[in-house]
């Protein structure tokens, strides 16, 4: 994804990793649970979706870090550019996905080099 489209959607990252994980179908496990539990597939779904809306920001932390993997190559990328503006760039980048993890609701102001 381009910078530029990255920097006009806030929620590109959200947008790409839904389309990774809408490529695979959870129904499968979910009904064999059903069939090894006896609990109805909808109500598995719900379970699913409560529990992990429920949890928040546990939950994303829970998860494979792909956020940290993210962070390290922002920083790594900006080392590697070894410029201040790359440097400003790397920062950006890091403080919308800390303001992301915080899930504050509000999109990221951006900033301004002083």
């Amino acid at each position: 994804m381009s910078d530029d489209l990255h920097a006009s959607d806030p929620h590109a990252n959200f947008r790409a990793e839904v389309e990774c994980y809408a490529a695979a179908d959870p129904r499968p496990t979910l009904e064999n649970l059903s069939a090894l539990t006896g609990v109805p597939v909808e109500r598995l779904i719900r379970y699913v979706l409560v529990k992990y809306a429920a949890s928040a920001s546990d939950a994303l932390l829970a998860m494979e870090p792909i956020v940290f993997r993210q962070m390290r190559e922002h920083v790594a990328k900006a080392e590697a550019e070894g410029t201040d503006a790359a440097r400003l760039h790397a920062y950006e980048a890091l403080r919308q996905m800390v303001a992301w993890l915080a899930l504050s609701g509000e999109p990221a102001e951006p900033t301004t080099p002083e």
